[in-house]
C-alpha cells in the first residue's frame, strides 16, 4: 500500500452494477498500473437466495484493513430472483436489504466503508407533510449505524437530507460538466449564450439546479409552476392540473430543461410542449436519472412530433435495454468521474475540485466557441 492511501483499495459492485463497476475498475487499473501489475480492485460479493426469497450476503476474500467502496443502484429492476417458483424483479427495498447484507458480511473488519448510491433510496420521501415515514433519513442513519463512514450520491432530490446524519460524510455530486460536454458533442452547432439559449426549470423544486447551470453558462433562466389538485391522490401523488410559465420570451431560442429525474415523463413532456408553443427553437432535456417508469412510447411519439430534440440522462442507474437505440436519446457516461472520486478519496485527498467543476465548464465553453467559430468560417469560406 502506498503511504498516501487510506487503505488498500477495494471496490464492490452490488447486484446489477457489474458493468458500471467493471468500467470504474478499468480506469483505476489504468491509473495505478505498475510494470506488469494489472490487478483488479473489484471484490467478488454475492447475495444468493433461497427458494422462499430469503437471502444472505457473502464476500469471497478478507476485507481486513481495506478502504471499501460499494456501488449500489437500488433502482435496477432488471435484476430478478426466484421466489416460490416465480421470477420476481428486485425492488429498491430488495437492493437496500442486499446492501446491508454485504456491509454485515464485512464484519467491521474494513478500515473504512464508503457507499456510492447514485440515486438515493427513497430520496423523494425526504420530508414529512402528514403522518408518514421519513424513509430516506432512516436509511442514512441505518447505514451510519452499521459503520459506513461516507455516502456519495448524485443530484439528490433534496440535498438537505444530509441533515439526517450531520456527523458523517455526505457528498451530493451534480453531473453538470458531463451533461454540458455531452450536449456540445451531440449538437456541435449549439450556441450557448444569452442571445440563443435559455435554461428552464420544470418546477420550483429544480430551481437550484437550473440556477447553477445559468450562472456557470451565463444564461437567463425561466421556470414552470406546477398547479396540483391536492384533493386527489393518484399513483401516490397529487395530479398536476397545469404548468404555468414564468420567464422571458422564448421565440427562436434553444432551451435546456433541467431536472433530477424522469419518472413517467408526463411532467417533462408537458413542459416541452408548452415551450414549443411559446416559440422555443430546440428543446433539450437534462435529467440525471432516466427511469421511464411508463415506457418509451410517449417519448417516441413526442420526438416524432418535434416536441423535444434530445434527452440526456446518465448511466448511473439502470436504463431500459431499448433506450440506447433511440435517436432522441444521449447517454452521459459517468464511470470515469466515479473512478476519479474513488481514486481521490482512497488517496485521502479532497474532492472539492471534483465537486465544483466551474473551471472545467469554462474551459469547455471556450473550446466550443473556438470550434464553432472555425466551423462557421469554413462554411462561409472566410
Amino acid at each position: 500500500m502506498k503511504d498516501n492511501q487510506f487503505g488498500e483499495l477495494a471496490v464492490i459492485g452490488m447486484n446489477g452494477c457489474g458493468a458500471f463497476a467493471d468500467q470504474v475498475d478499468y480506469y483505476l487499473k489504468d491509473w495505478r498500473r505498475h510494470g506488469d501489475n494489472d490487478r483488479s480492485f473489484l471484490i467478488q460479493a454475492d447475495c444468493p437466495r433461497f427458494g422462499s426469497g430469503e437471502a444472505k450476503g457473502i464476500i469471497h476474500e478478507s476485507m481486513r484493513g481495506k478502504d471499501v467502496y460499494i456501488i449500489c443502484d437500488t433502482f435496477n429492476y432488471g435484476v430478478t430472483y426466484k421466489m416460490y417458483g416465480m421470477t420476481v424483479p428486485m425492488s429498491p427495498d430488495d437492493h437496500f436489504a442486499d446492501l446491508k447484507r454485504i456491509i454485515a458480511a464485512i464484519e467491521g473488519k474494513a478500515r473504512r466503508i464508503t457507499v456510492i448510491m447514485p440515486m438515493l433510496y427513497e430520496g423523494r420521501q425526504h420530508k414529512r407533510s402528514s403522518r408518514e415515514s421519513l424513509d430516506c433519513a432512516l436509511m442514512l442513519q441505518e447505514l451510519v449505524s452499521m459503520g459506513v463512514s461516507n455516502i456519495l450520491t448524485f443530484d439528490a432530490h433534496d440535498s438537505r437530507i444530509c441533515n439526517a446524519i450531520p456527523l458523517s460524510g455526505f457528498d451530493n455530486v451534480r453531473p453538470a460538466y458531463q451533461m454540458i460536454k455531452a450536449l456540445v458533442r451531440a449538437v456541435p452547432d449549439i450556441q450557448i449564450d444569452k442571445d440563443h439559449m435559455v435554461i428552464v426549470s420544470p418546477d420550483e423544486g429544480a430551481m437550484s439546479r437550473c440556477m447553477y447551470y445559468s450562472s456557470v453558462l451565463g444564461l437567463d433562466i425561466g421556470m414552470f409552476y406546477k398547479r396540483r389538485n391536492y384533493s386527489v391522490v393518484i399513483n401516490g401523488r397529487n395530479p398536476i392540473e397545469a404548468h404555468e410559465y414564468l420567464g422571458q420570451d422564448l421565440h427562436g431560442k434553444d432551451v435546456i430543461v433541467v431536472d433530477d429525474m424522469i419518472a413517467s415523463g408526463e411532467s417533462m413532456l408537458d413542459v416541452c410542449k408548452q415551450l414549443k408553443e411559446k416559440g422555443a427553437n430546440r428543446v433539450f432535456c437534462f435529467s440525471t436519472f432516466g427511469l421511464f417508469t411508463e415506457g418509451l412510447d410517449k417519448f417516441d411519439q413526442c420526438a416524432k412530433e418535434g416536441v423535444f430534440d434530445k434527452v440526456f440522462t446518465t448511466n448511473l442507474v439502470y436504463r431500459r435495454p431499448d433506450l440506447a437505440g433511440k435517436p432522441w436519446y444521449v447517454e452521459v457516461n459517468m464511470c470515469k468521474y466515479v473512478a476519479y472520486l474513488i481514486d481521490t478519496l482512497n488517496n485521502d485527498a479532497t474532492i472539492s475540485t471534483l465537486l465544483n467543476p466551474v473551471k472545467r465548464i469554462q474551459n469547455l465553453m471556450e473550446k466550443h466557441r473556438k470550434d464553432l467559430s472555425s466551423q462557421m468560417k469554413m462554411e462561409f469560406g472566410e
